[in-house]
């Protein structure tokens, strides 16, 4: 399956959740990210369950220093 991050798509299996996503696909820290899936955000306890489905398009927002 495929999903949309940030306007760039990637394949996905089928059990792939919010957490494994950004470990085994996007191999980034996930310290100071918040995602939303369609517009929704989704709260950083529901990562580990929350699972992807086909044409999912989230967005990933990560937190900067600045004043």
């Amino acid at each position: 399956m495929e999903i949309t991050v940030n306007q760039k798509n990637y394949p996905v299996s089928e059990s792939c959740s919010i957490e494994q996503l950004f470990a085994e696909v996007l191999q980034i820290p996930v310290q100071g990210i918040a995602v939303a899936i369609n517009q929704t955000i989704i709260s950083k306890t529901e990562w580990p369950e929350r699972l992807l489905r086909d044409g999912d398009r989230l967005t990933i927002i990560k937190a900067t220093q600045g004043g």
